[in-house]
């Protein structure tokens, strides 16, 4: 009798084991959400940063095939088409825009919001989800380091300079794509462009991305003051192989033992965005096993994430470094 009871007792912790590796919580009770929840997006128009290749491209499909129009920003205008084309391969009657943005760049940003008020009058969905991931030291056109440069200073100025279209159409959200690397992102304030220190390019990557969720609480804090419909949250995509990691050959070869397809990483994106039970701040990510993969749900940052102070410092830092200041009056 003992025998088989530690024989099931392994059995059962071998079956947990493979549910793990599997990208399923055991433990998890929540409704699995998939694109298929996606509510009817007529009449909206989104913005998708990034959308020419990976998570980026399959969060502009899915809103497109709910029949929003989502403008593909990008910084190769050939690749945003090739995107625009394949999608439509999927929704022949998508209503799709491409328009150039390169987040290096704030007079870049400068003309994709000019040109964005040209062709579209509201913005429903802005969908901060471009980003670069641990390559060589590099500085913006600006002069920051480049992965805060473009992961936070550059979403953060976009953001601003539509602001006041955000908050002319009514229950616009702004989502956040964040990282589980935020887990371990201590931003210098001194040094934030790593000017004097030596660089460490993980590091500089996990501080991009707690910035993110810094940014995205202080943007919802200020919707809350303001009193309006809009509202601010955040997602991460858990561990998927996309084009981000084209600088790591560990993490293309290593990942695809705990990793998900590109499509399930677009989903905590696409509920952040969709979803009409959100709220405001709320933070998405996969139900799976250190949130590495699954289906998505509400998880919880790192609770340094949620420091006011910290987040209210890097506001005053962002909006001096980019000359944008949110003025909503």
């Amino acid at each position: 009798m003992i025998a088989e009871s530690r024989i099931r007792n392994q059995h059962n912790r071998i079956c947990l084991l493979m549910l793990y590796a599997a990208g399923v919580d055991p433990m998890n009770t929540t409704t699995t959400w998939t694109s298929r929840d996606i509510p009817g997006q007529s009449g909206r128009i989104a913005i998708v940063t990034g959308a020419s290749t990976g998570i980026g491209r399959i969060a502009a499909r899915e809103l497109a095939g709910k029949g929003a129009l989502v403008v593909l920003a990008v910084r190769d205008t050939g690749k945003g088409s090739r995107a625009a084309d394949s999608i439509r391969e999927s929704y022949p009657d998508a209503l799709l825009d491409v328009i150039k943005l390169d987040l290096a760049d704030l007079c870049s940003i400068r003309g994709f919001v000019g040109e964005y008020r040209r062709r579209h009058y509201r913005l429903d969905l802005l969908i901060n989800n471009a980003g670069v991931m641990i390559p060589p030291y590099t500085q913006t056109a600006d002069g920051f380091e480049l992965q805060f440069g473009v992961n936070h200073f550059g979403h953060f100025a976009l953001t601003g300079m539509l602001l006041d279209m955000l908050l002319d159409t009514a229950a616009s959200r702004v989502v956040l794509v964040s990282s589980s690397a935020h887990k371990i992102g201590r931003i210098d304030f001194d040094d934030i462009h790593w000017r004097r220190r030596r660089y460490r390019k993980w590091q500089a990557y996990a501080d991009s991305k707690i910035a993110n969720l810094y940014f995205t609480f202080a943007l919802q804090r200020r919707f809350s003051e303001l009193n309006t419909s809009a509202i601010a949250l955040a997602a991460h995509p858990g561990v998927a192989i996309t084009e981000l990691q084209r600088h790591s050959h560990i993490i293309k070869h290593s990942s695809r033992l705990v990793s998900h397809d590109v499509e399930a990483a677009a989903l905590p994106i696409l509920r952040a965005a969709t979803d009409p039970g959100v709220s405001g701040g709320d933070y998405f990510g996969p139900d799976g096993f250190l949130e590495l993969r699954g289906h998505p749900k509400r998880v919880h940052p790192i609770q340094r994430a949620r420091d006011e102070h910290a987040a209210e410092r890097l506001w005053i830092i962002s909006a001096n470094e980019t000359g944008v200041r949110f003025d909503v009056s």
